[in-house]
């Protein structure tokens, strides 16, 4: 595929990550599974094999312990799985958030399929905002992604996107994600996840109130140093420093985003504080961090090394004010 992204829409303004069809706000479900190029279902078949020629046919065998998934639509192979494995419809996906739209205030803003089909998502603005210092506003999103390639669960997880730079954010208490994780051989019940999120949306005050500490937390230029050499090249800034740094290249763009080169770092609440830091951090992966293309930047920082490093940004910061 010339492109990791097969298809995507988006109501409002156009996302942080600059793709997709552009939709007006409040479709339906329907809608949505059509612009986001979701109408498709997964197919599955036992897998055969040909053996050694007999003839000009050869002999066809099956493997019993496996079954191919592919496209509905357009018949193309998405991968080999074995027989417990459960497949989640890229409508289930769609589904999960109707009743979250139609009656608790949810509105969806982005839904796509990811690599040609073997994953897809939806992601949902939950109504909470919280504005810090004043003028910095995040807002709370859900997002429900999955997988038929065995690369990732079926995952809810709430997140923040920082308004000013679009920046996101995995909200996480004690090193821990607030995601629900429903492994493939498991079926996936979207009401017991809802019940399990509503533990989670429910932290989100606690989650804001660390973030209101680290736009309070005032960080010297030495603290910055060892936090940025910490995060972003993996070095202890206590151990002394190795001859070359690794990852020297971004360990200086975040340097630049924190001291005034990021959207949003001359704000009170992001210069010179823990929360400048993280964002930094967070925007250098999701919108300048080197990729193939913005595709893959956007797949790496909500599924892949991006969200780590953000991860690891976020542990480090909370340690500053711990």
């Amino acid at each position: 595929m010339a492109h990791l992204i097969e298809t995507m829409a988006y109501a409002g303004e156009a996302p942080w990550h600059g793709l997709g069809n552009q939709l007006t706000q409040k479709q339906p479900i329907e809608v949505w599974q059509r612009e986001a190029g979701m109408d498709w279902q997964i197919e599955e078949s036992p897998v055969h094999f040909k053996a050694d020629a007999v003839g000009h046919l050869g002999t066809i065998h099956s493997f019993p312990e496996q079954k191919v998934l592919y496209r509905s639509d357009t018949k193309a192979p998405l991968s080999v799985v074995s027989q417990r494995y459960h497949t989640v419809q890229p409508r289930e996906v769609l589904e999960f958030y109707r009743d979250l739209t139609e009656v608790s205030g949810y509105e969806l803003e982005t839904a796509g399929v990811l690599k040609g089909g073997r994953k897809f998502w939806a992601l949902a603005r939950t109504g909470q905002g919280t504005a810090i210092k004043g003028h910095d506003q995040v807002n709370g999103y859900l997002l429900l992604a999955t997988s038929c390639d065995g690369t990732l669960a079926t995952t809810a997880t709430p997140t923040t996107v920082r308004v000013v730079c679009n920046n996101t954010l995995t909200i996480a208490l004690d090193g821990t994600s607030r995601a629900i994780k429903v492994p493939h051989n498991t079926r996936f019940n979207a009401d017991v996840v809802k019940r399990q999120l509503g533990i989670a949306v429910s932290q989100w005050d606690e989650f804001m109130y660390r973030m209101r500490h680290l736009a309070e937390r005032k960080v010297h230029w030495h603290e910055a140093m060892g936090f940025f050499m910490d995060v972003m090249c993996d070095v202890n800034p206590t151990a002394p420093l190795p001859e070359q740094l690794p990852n020297e290249r971004a360990l200086r763009r975040v340097q630049e985003l924190y001291e005034g080169r990021g959207r949003g770092s001359q704000l009170a609440s992001a210069q010179g504080t823990a929360w400048g830091l993280l964002n930094a951090v967070t925007e250098y992966v999701d919108h300048e961090r080197r990729a193939r293309s913005n595709e893959y930047r956007m797949d790496s920082a909500w599924f892949g090394q991006g969200a780590q490093i953000k991860q690891r940004a976020l542990d480090t910061a909370l340690q500053l004010v711990a």
